[in-house]
């Protein structure tokens, strides 16, 4: 059977050795996020994680969601009673604004318990997750009735949300949509049209589901520039907050996935259904982006969630399993076999998930500090640089950080051997469940042309030079000790590795687009390892601190200490090449015509 235990060690050690977020404790949110109460809150999700969430886990992905013939659906066995239980703790107000009944803690408490909701229940978190990427877009796009009529119901998990963005003929193509917003002439709209995909679309958790559906009024252009954004609940909400009619849209089908089975992807049917605009008419690409970028930082999270459960599994299996003889020689003589823990090749996968999901775990804790810094820093200037950089590094998590969590859980997988191909181990579902990550909220490929295309020319490159300025800093520092200065001088060799392939691109890219095109996924990844060898030295600077002083768990420091040596030699020299894949530009990549690949 599956294991999972929720890592409160590591995530502490971030918060209190790494990042030191008593410092912020002037900030608004910080001031309630005291030590004792995060170690409280995230301890309690923990639990929760591992005894209410993950063992639904499996029996969920076995038995799926279930659409009868009225179009309603079905959630599996225990998710209603689990989503009740989650609801009525609170987990949903953690950090939603004070002002809608919510707890405004900060975001840097909040990444964590949804890292270990994903990690105990992917399927399950992406009910709440969906919910609260809706709510966000309320929030910034909403007029002050539409906050107040829905969003404190959608927080408290009494209703739920959804993103209803593409159709059957559109995929990443928003600008092609054919969804219809007609005016009813009351200020509502009849909203008409098929939408695809939709995660959560219908359910029988909650008692209303608010759906943002993208559409196009009548005189609109028929581009990305004529999308407006519209509020269409399942219910209509009565002007008291009670629930009236049942709006005109249904659930058509349910999507036979590769993973994630106990979520309901929906095909969502629109036939005049009453809706009411969301901010400026023609201005939904806006509102669609606040929920996206939400969205892709929780997708990265779900690749970390994956990566870390099947990275345990193996760990456990490899402990537990005998097979074959150590290279040095038998290391138990008693037994007819040595665990596989002996084997190099063993070590080299699990090696690789710890120091990626750490890594990656590192990185997304750092990001939600600073989206909280985005909007609570004193002065402009960080809120900015803040800002700027949770936008730059947006796509990296979500992109890199989902392409590597796959590569982990597979590897995973590998540890088992041909059992990890059977079923009742649970490895195959952690495999299905992150393949699902690179592609929605935006496919990696398209992350990598937003952060190659639009991301480093922002505001004249001012956001990857904060980064660079950020990776040449603490290699400088970390040069002048001699337990990290080796690491530091990789770790500054691959930044540099990185700086020539943002100039190569520069004196490229204008000239042949395609050259951008043809080394943005090596680009992504690039930034993705610098980005994490810049985590791996602050933990390991903390590691060492703590070590000095005595205090914290021994083991633990030093296996921090060892993966990031690991990392530094195994992981950081990839940066080389994968810049020169890069300025071997796009000629032979686009020279085929499409007929020669079928020859």
């Amino acid at each position: 059977m599956p294991v999972y235990r929720a890592p409160v060690q590591d995530t502490l050690f971030l918060l209190n050795d790494v990042l030191g977020i008593e410092r912020y404790s002037n900030l608004p949110g910080f001031a309630n996020a005291s030590p004792d109460m995060i170690e409280a809150v995230l301890t309690e999700a923990g639990k929760f994680c591992e005894e209410v969430l993950f063992p639904i886990n499996q029996s969920g992905d076995l038995e799926g969601c279930t659409r009868h013939e009225d179009g309603s659906v079905t959630t599996p066995k225990g998710f209603k009673e689990a989503y009740k239980a989650y609801s009525e703790a609170g987990w949903g107000l953690l950090t939603a604004p004070e002002d809608f009944g919510g707890q405004g803690l900060p975001h840097v408490i909040g990444f964590p318990v949804e890292e270990y909701r994903n990690a105990a229940n992917q399927a399950f978190a992406m009910y709440p997750g969906l919910t609260q990427g809706a709510t966000a877009a309320i929030l910034v796009k909403g007029s002050d009735e539409q906050k107040a009529i829905y969003v404190p119901r959608m927080i408290s998990g009494e209703w739920g949300g959804t993103m209803n963005l593409t159709e059957p003929h559109a995929g990443t193509d928003l600008g092609m949509i054919r969804t219809r917003a007609v005016p009813n002439g009351d200020g509502s709209y009849a909203i008409t049209g098929t939408k695809i995909f939709i995660s959560s679309g219908e359910h029988d958790l909650t008692d209303n589901i608010i759906h943002l559906v993208l559409a196009k009024t009548p005189d609109a252009p028929d581009s990305v520039k004529g999308i407006s954004l519209f509020i269409v609940p399942k219910f209509i909400v009565n002007a008291d907050g009670s629930l009236g009619d049942r709006n005109t849209l249904s659930c058509g089908s349910i999507e036979h996935k590769m993973g994630i089975h106990a979520n309901s992807t929906c095909v969502m049917n629109y036939d005049g259904a009453k809706g009411w605009m969301v901010g400026e008419e023609n201005k939904g690409l806006a509102a669609m982006f606040v929920m996206m970028n939400a969205a892709r930082l929780g997708v990265g999270i779900q690749g970390l969630g994956q990566a870390d459960v099947a990275y345990q599994n193996a760990v456990q299996y490899a402990k537990d399993r005998r097979q074959g003889r150590a290279l040095t020689g038998p290391q138990d003589p008693q037994e007819k076999a040595d665990p596989l823990f002996v084997h190099p090749d063993v070590r080299r996968m699990l090696m690789d998930g710890r120091a990626t999901v750490e890594g990656l775990r590192a990185l997304c804790t750092w990001g939600a500090l600073q989206v909280d810094l985005a909007h609570v820093a004193e002065s402009e200037e960080e809120r900015q640089r803040a800002d700027d950089l949770v936008s730059l590094l947006t796509p990296v998590i979500k992109g890199f950080g989902t392409d590597k969590g796959y590569e982990v859980a597979t590897n995973a997988q590998q540890v088992f051997g041909g059992h990890g191909y059977i079923e009742e181990q649970g490895m195959s579902q952690f495999v299905r469940d992150a393949r699902i990550t690179m592609i929605y909220e935006g496919a990696n490929g398209v992350q990598a042309m937003d952060l190659v295309g639009r991301k480093l020319a922002q505001n004249g490159g001012r956001a990857i030079q904060a980064f660079f300025a950020i990776v040449d800093e603490e290699c400088a520092r970390a040069k002048g000790d001699d337990a990290l200065a080796d690491f530091a001088t990789r770790l500054e060799k691959a930044n540099g590795e990185l700086k020539a392939a943002t100039m190569w691109f520069m004196q490229n890219g204008m000239a042949n687009p395609n050259n951008i095109g043809a080394g943005a996924h090596h680009y992504m990844h690039i930034m993705g390892i610098v980005a994490l060898g810049s985590m791996w030295l602050m933990m390991a600077e903390a590691a060492q601190k703590a070590l000095a002083e005595g205090r914290g768990n021994k083991d633990f420091l030093e296996a921090k200490l060892v993966t990031a040596r690991y990392f530094g030699e195994r992981f950081l020299p990839d940066a080389g090449s994968l810049r020169r894949k890069i300025e071997a530009g796009s000629e032979a990549m686009m020279a085929l015509t499409p007929e020669q690949f079928a020859a």
